[in-house]
């Protein structure tokens, strides 16, 4: 389950990343490329909050599968100072001759 999860984490912060860099920290982005048709089709208001609302998704998504992910870990077995586990450590000792 961990090898699927990391996977949409990696598919989500690209998906992000993309998001983030059609943005323009000056608030052009991707409206100002389109010039006069994308206020004629969608509006400048709405591609920027398009763009607002699929960046704070995405940083929601990935923050949900980062906590969901750790359900899934396993505690390792403990180890002694030799780096012998400690399951071997509890076999009964051989008996004296």
């Amino acid at each position: 389950m961990i090898p699927i999860l990391t996977i949409l984490i990696l598919l989500a912060c690209v998906i992000l990343a993309f998001f983030i860099l059609i943005q323009n920290p000056k608030g052009g982005g991707l409206t100002g490329s389109f010039g006069a048709m994308s206020s004629q089709v969608m509006g400048v208001k709405q591609s920027t909050d398009v763009m607002e609302k699929g960046t704070w998704t995405m940083i929601g998504i990935i923050g949900g599968l980062c906590i969901i992910s750790v359900m899934f870990f396993q505690k390792p077995a403990s180890m002694d100072k030799n780096g012998s586990s400690a399951q071997q450590k509890t076999s009964a000792p051989a008996p004296k001759k």
